[in-house]
């Protein structure tokens, strides 16, 4: 791709290279770093001062929380909340937000660990070498600045990988006078590598010992239910798939949940909830109209739901000659709806909002008990509840059925965390449905490469002069504003980039026909990485742009080493780019996600669009914390130090990624325990991901540093590193077989009986020596997910949910059934004053306190208004 354009400073035809579309110049740095630092301190101020006004979003989870967790409350001061932050326990993290914060959490651990000791070997080994050959190859050649000296900027701002020449061809053998440097790189590919190996191997067990001992001490519905899959027809009943097991004599089946094609009655509930939410508004609008004028009128059932909510508050300040037995009244214009109906629709008439939507509800309702009385056809998938854990781990662990893709087992979800819309589809479909959508991924992976490239084209100096020569002209004469064009607007869109595909990839993973939502979690954690690593690494770097994929994947059949050449000579080019990046990751944007910038922006919008006190009740629920919208950032960040951490300047991005993971901990941190919620249960899962990742980081390091030796003519180590890459492959290898499995499952000698209360696999070194006490309080304790669990059983909620009456007052109303006059009703009817006892979403019994509750998150939202709005 080339572009011409006339240089102003030359008075030349110069041309535009690939390479020129996203490389900043020397200067970009330092005004990089003043807009992150810029960006991170406002938020974080204005985080610290909100912090304490608004807990209704800052302290959302907090207030939910189980008070037996004992959670610690953060001070109210500008900044005592942080070292109460830091001194909350492993132990309190996994009690209060589970098992997968405690992994994602660990991999920051780990993370700051391995890149402060890569740090102090690259800034105190590595850099005085660099720094001195480079200094010496750079005499009379190259740039004025540090940094450009660091990454071999020349003052121009266009980089090659051998900027120290005039032109962009590779230097003979004469152009350096002492090869022998170059053995640093090997030696510290080679110690970075079995490093970065070490680290995560020795966090894989304490990750494992952790997890083995937290499942296995607890007693959850969920760890003694295995998901069957495959089931023959002639199975398809209760009976036969418990007499099946129990044949095996690994234990005792408890229950049978066989699923059905409940598709129709799935459907009339997700119909009942839109009328609902209908009904609600209407009654909202009507109570909220001016009053046309006072009557007295005698009660009436009739007329009982036009009582506004001030009315009963009358009281004293009512009229004094109110004749007693009658109520005062207020008439107000009741709201119209237009119904359609006859051939096509095609007739319309004007009707009673109020009525015509109570009334849908009453029929909708008999529909409702009727489909649950019905039969339904069975499908193939079931979940089979035995007496112990071990019992089912057994049947996990274990083939049942000779017949290839029949009588499958594996771990199965959490009741809340089951998607049951795909448990009645077949198999077949489902895997189809899966492939299909993973076939798109990819297509779309590709279609990125347009606005991509597109974007990396045209944010910069050279596109600009090509179509606007004046306004470049006039950029390229500051270097503040060049720099905003060519470093700040690419690393800016890349972000924007990052944050708005996750939902995408998510809305795709969730129709993917995974029965789980933790295995929606999981899959969309790997699509999103995908898409990040190919197109904002392999891309820009491979090759360079769109435009460049196929001569450079032409010339690679030709030459295996040209994808690592190419690699390695791009991967110097965008040094400065990819330090910026991480340096707007890490300074400008924590902050933000920690002052939830987003939540904070959208609430004026919430506010307005909210009518209903449902409306506002939803408002204060806990926003959901995705895990794969952070951490395939984290995974790129993560590869990129490695990748840069031998070449010239690398400590640099090994400082900048020690300060991206220990801002992304405490930020993390902070918003499982805080503010944030996590509904999918994926017992640790994603551990298996982040080891993945960081191995194929390992590989792309290898590859780049045998690339770089290899432009250098130093054939002897390039070709050494290949044992590395042996090595590394078989430790992947090595890791599939042994520690993949017990990532999976519970193993049998961790689950805990009561006749072996010690036996306990975790050891005081995995939570920091806080010794004995804190473990046992750690199993006497029961985990969150044993407090989530209570009360639920493997049911579909459409045929146990309770009908919800419509909510217009403050508090929840009455469950289904007679109202506060013992009359059975489907209008509003007030407040729930009797205590009565409702279900929630999943049949379980709810307390009059559950509706307290839910009144609190009411009055939560009243506050955080208020607050807004005095203080917006």
């Amino acid at each position: 791709m080339e572009s011409f354009f006339k240089d102003g400073d030359k008075n030349k035809t110069q041309g535009c290279k690939s390479e020129d579309f996203t490389q900043p110049g020397s200067t970009d740095t330092t005004v990089q770093l003043v807009i992150s630092l810029a960006l991170g301190i406002s938020a974080f101020f204005a985080f610290c001062a909100l912090r304490p006004r608004w807990k209704a979003l800052y302290e959302a989870r907090k207030r939910r929380v189980d008070p037996v967790v004992k959670l610690p409350q953060l001070p109210d001061t500008f900044f005592g909340w942080i070292p109460a932050l830091y001194r909350v326990t492993e132990q309190q993290l996994l009690a209060s937000a589970g098992l997968d914060a405690f992994v994602f959490l660990a991999f920051f651990k780990m993370a700051i660990k391995l890149f402060g000791t890569m740090f102090f070997f690259a800034a105190v080994v590595l850099e005085p070498i660099n720094l001195h050959f480079i200094d010496n190859d750079n005499d009379g050649r190259t740039s004025k600045s540090y940094i450009a000296s660091v990454f071999r900027i020349p003052s121009s701002g266009v980089v090659s990988p051998w900027a120290t020449m005039e032109d962009d061809s590779p230097p003979d053998k004469s152009f350096d006078s002492d090869m022998g440097y170059l053995w640093s790189y090997l030696v510290f590919t080679y110690f970075f590598s079995i490093l970065t190996m070490y680290f995560m191997d020795k966090e894989t067990r304490r990750v494992i010992r952790v997890r083995q001992d937290y499942l296995g001490t607890q007693m959850t519905l969920t760890d003694r239910t295995f998901q069957l899959s495959g089931i023959p027809k002639d199975l398809r009943t209760e009976e036969k798939i418990k007499e099946l097991v129990e044949r095996l004599e690994i234990g005792k089946v408890e229950s049978v949940t066989l699923c059905r094609n409940w598709k129709d009655l799935d459907d009339l509930v997700d119909q009942r909830s839109q009328l609902l939410h209908m009904l609600e508004e209407t009654w909202t609008v009507y109570l909220g109209q001016k009053p046309a004028q006072p009557i007295l009128a005698s009660s009436s059932r009739d007329r009982a739901p036009e009582i506004g909510v001030g009315d009963e508050e009358a009281g004293e300040s009512g009229p004094l000659l109110t004749a007693p037995g009658t109520r005062q009244l207020v008439e107000r214009k009741r709201p119209q709806t237009r119904v359609w109906y006859g051939f096509l629709g095609w007739q319309s008439r004007v009707t009673d909002a109020l009525d015509y939507y109570e009334e849908k509800l009453r029929r909708l309702d008999e529909k409702i008990h009727a489909a649950r009385k019905r039969t339904y056809e069975p499908a193939d998938l079931a979940f089979v509840t035995m007496d112990s854990i071990a019992a089912c781990q057994m049947a996990i662990q274990a083939l049942i059925d000779p017949r290839p893709g029949q009588l499958l087992t594996k771990p199965a979800p959490a009741p809340s965390d089951v998607v049951w819309r795909n448990t009645y589809e077949p198999r077949v479909k489902r895997n189809a449905r899966g492939w299909v959508i993973t076939a798109f991924v990819g297509v779309l992976t590709i279609v990125w490469l347009i606005p991509v490239a597109f974007l990396a084209s045209f944010l910069s100096i050279c596109t600009i002069r090509r179509f606007f020569p004046g306004i470049a002209d006039s950029l390229s004469r500051h270097d503040v504003t060049r720099a905003l064009v060519q470093t700040g607007l690419p690393t800016g869109v890349v972000s924007l980039l990052n944050v708005a595909v996750p939902y995408l990839y998510d809305f795709l993973s969730y129709y993917q026909g995974r029965v789980s939502r933790g295995d929606v979690a999981l899959s969309s954690i790997s699509k999103v990485f995908f898409f990040t690593f190919f197109n904002f690494f392999l891309v820009f770097t491979v090759f360079g742009t769109a435009s460049e994929i196929f001569a450079v994947v032409k010339e690679s059949f030709r030459d295996l080493g040209t994808i690592a050449s190419t690699m390695a000579g791009k991967i110097q080019n965008l040094s400065v780019f990819y330090l910026n990046f991480i340096m707007l990751q890490s300074l400008g944007l924590f902050p933000f996600r920690l002052l939830e910038f987003g939540s904070v922006a959208l609430y004026p919008i919430y506010r307005m669009g909210a009518k209903t006190p449902r409306d506002y009740a939803e408002m204060v629920e806990p926003p959901i914390f995705n895990y794969a919208l952070y951490l395939p950032t984290a995974l790129l960040v993560f590869i990129l130090c490695l990748v840069y951490s031998v070449l010239p300047g690398g400590y640099l991005v090994l400082l900048l990624g020690l300060c991206f993971f220990t801002l992304g901990y405490f930020t993390y941190k902070y918003q499982l325990l805080y503010a944030m919620d996590q509904p999918q249960h994926a017992t640790g899962g994603a551990w298996r991901i982040i080891c993945y990742r960081i191995m194929l980081g390992l590989f792309v390091f290898q590859i780049v540093m045998s690339g770089v030796l290899g432009l250098r003519f130093a054939y002897f180590e390039a070709a050494a590193v290949l044992p590395l890459l042996i090595a590394t492959f078989w430790y992947a290898y090595n890791f599939r077989e042994r520690f993949e499995p017990l990532t999976r499952f519970i193993s049998l000698r961790s689950i805990k009986r009561g006749e072996d209360p010690g036996g306990n696999a975790i050891e005081d070194e995995d939570f920091g020596g806080e010794g004995e006490r804190e473990r046992e309080r750690l199993r006497r304790g029961s985990t969150v997910d044993e407090d989530r669990e209570k009360g639920l059983r493997f049911v579909n909620p459409s045929l146990v949910i309770s009908l919800e009456r419509p909510w217009i007052y403050e508090e929840p109303p009455p469950p289904e059934g007679e109202d506060e006059d013992g009359i059975a009703d489907y209008r509003p009817g007030g407040s729930n004053r009797n205590g009565a006892r409702s279900s929630d979403a999943l049949g379980r019994q709810q307390s009059p306190a559950d509706s307290t509750a839910s009144s609190e998150s009411l009055g939560d939202t009243h506050i955080w208004r208020d607050n807004w709005e005095s203080n917006p």
